[in-house]
Formats: structure tokens, C-alpha cells, sequence
């Protein structure tokens, strides 16, 4: 049996610990990490709604649209919307060949404070 309260705070503190990570990688504007960070964020924070709701150890995908239907969670169209811009930069760290266009800086500082805002729902929501 799974110790579902250290799964949960696995996830949470690995959120917590990596969205300093992408503050300071787009201080630095390095864009691309940056927001691979992001989706790390959001990612691990729906993981542990995920062993909250299911009982059992989060899957390993890197889909964020999948795991927050696996939740039960109910996101608004703007913030289902977000998590599909979010997939499109967990690419880069798996599959080197991958380049997607990256927006502007204000577009990114706009993404981080979503990323931001959404993780202290989600934690809200734990």
C-alpha cells in the first residue's frame, strides 16, 4: 500500500521547488527552459490531484490534458487552453529535433504568472 500523503507532497514539493526554476531561468531569458519548467509545475501539481482523486501512483505521461481529466478537476476553457500551450514546450527536453517557435517576453512573463496562479489553485484545491 502507497503512502498517498508522501505521493502527494512528492509532487507539491517538486512543483514548488521548480517553479523558482523557471522564475529564474526566464529572469535570465532563457525562454525555452523557462517554460519547460512551467509544464514541470503544472505537471507535477495535477500529479498529486492525481494520487489524491485515484488513490494510486501517478502515471508516467508528460500529458497535461490527460492527467487533468484523470482528476476530476474542472478547468475553465481559458485554462484548458493554457495547458495545451504548455505541451508544446515539454517537447524540447525529450526530443532534441523539436524547436517550437518561442513568443515574445512579455508573452512568457504572462505565462509564468499563469503557471503561477494555476499552481495555487491547484494546491487551493488539494
Amino acid at each position: 500500500m502507497i503512502n498517498l500523503q508522501k505521493q502527494i507532497d512528492y509532487w507539491m514539493n517538486g512543483a514548488e521547488d521548480d517553479i523558482l526554476t523557471a522564475d529564474l531561468l526566464i529572469q535570465k531569458e532563457r525562454i525555452l527552459h523557462g517554460l519547460f519548467f512551467c509544464h514541470l509545475v503544472i505537471e507535477k501539481a495535477i500529479k498529486a490531484h492525481y494520487v489524491k482523486t485515484t488513490g494510486d501512483i501517478a502515471p508516467r505521461t508528460h500529458n497535461l490534458i490527460y492527467l487533468a481529466e484523470s482528476t476530476g478537476l474542472t478547468f475553465d476553457n481559458e485554462t484548458q487552453i493554457f495547458l495545451g500551450i504548455l505541451m508544446k514546450y515539454q517537447l524540447q527536453g525529450r526530443y532534441p529535433d523539436y524547436n517550437p517557435v518561442l513568443p515574445d517576453l512579455i508573452t512568457v512573463c504572462e505565462y509564468f504568472d499563469k503557471t503561477k496562479n494555476l499552481l495555487q489553485w491547484l494546491k487551493m484545491k488539494l
